[in-house]
């Protein structure tokens, strides 16, 4: 092989060795890039799944139970009502709207009833011995035991009945056959047993009596007498109405009876009672007055 033969053979492997060399190096480079885009697209990847407010946890770590619930509900579960109220969809809760505090129920108050009036009058017998005491729980007079001023009330009584006088003098007297006692009186404390009372003798002369109404139901027990006369007792409201009448008559002799009352009015009224001679049989018929009690 001539010289120029060999220069160019040998020309000819420098320029195939170059090619090789040229074409690994392209194919490396090639390779350094594909590994390069994928680093840099899963670093993308990466970086865009990354939640930039994470769910808050419980204990443990774990999330709520609300975390696992579909976009768009209501942070509780449908229909369920919370410490809070009814959740609120969008809600966390932690942002749940704050519960306005419940009005107070107020309680109407009825309205006060106005005070039927109502009265009622019967007559009894008068007891052998009758207790004032017991009786008469609220109040109690007693008149005539020593004389015809002497007036005995129930220590501490309600003070409901009232003397309202009458026409004619008055005069005491004991020869009733029942007996009366106490043992609260004033200024008397006690009495075992009186047949002391007073009367006043003529046509129209006699006893007022009054007792305050409290808007309870009351019984009033009065012992009243007469003798030779007939007496007459009229019972009324200071409200109205028609008045209710009794009449008790003895020509020969005294009679004592008990009149019980049953009487409601409203406070500040009052049930009127009026006990007087309506005709007589002697120069001094008359009706007596012993003693009255209220429970």
């Amino acid at each position: 092989m001539t010289d120029d033969e060999l220069r160019r053979t040998g020309i000819d492997r420098g320029l195939s060795t170059a090619r090789r060399i040229a074409r690994h190096r392209h194919r490396r480079r090639w390779t350094v890039e594909a590994l390069t885009a994928v680093v840099c697209l899963a670093a993308l990847v990466a970086y865009l799944s990354i939640d930039p407010e994470p769910e808050p946890r419980g204990e443990g770590g774990a999330l709520p139970d609300a975390a696992s619930t579909p976009a768009g509900r209501p942070t509780g579960l449908p229909g369920q009502v919370t410490e809070a109220g009814v959740a609120s969809p969008g809600l966390r809760p932690r942002q749940r709207p704050p519960t306005p505090p419940p009005s107070p129920s107020l309680t109407p108050t009825p309205a006060p009833q106005p005070t039927t009036p109502l009265l009622s009058v019967d007559r009894a017998d008068v007891p052998a011995i009758v207790d004032l005491t017991h009786l008469g729980t609220r109040d109690w007079v007693h008149w005539g035991l020593r004389g015809p001023d002497s007036v005995v009330r129930k220590r501490g009584g309600s003070g409901e009945l009232r003397d309202e006088g009458g026409p004619g003098a008055r005069s005491s007297y004991d020869t009733d056959p029942e007996l009366f006692g106490w043992r609260d009186g004033a200024p008397v404390q006690g009495e075992g047993g009186t047949s002391t009372g007073i009367h006043t003798c003529g046509v129209g002369n006699g006893f007022r009596l009054a007792v305050l109404g409290s808007g309870e139901l009351r019984t009033v027990h009065l012992f009243a007498g007469l003798w030779m006369a007939r007496g007459r007792l009229d019972v009324r409201l200071s409200t109205g109405g028609p008045t209710s009448t009794l009449r008790l008559e003895d020509p020969h002799t005294n009679h004592s009876a008990q009149f019980v009352v049953r009487f409601r009015v409203a406070p500040g009224q009052k049930l009127l009672i009026s006990w007087t001679t309506e005709e007589t049989f002697n120069d001094c018929g008359n009706v007596a007055l012993r003693a009255v009690a209220l429970r």
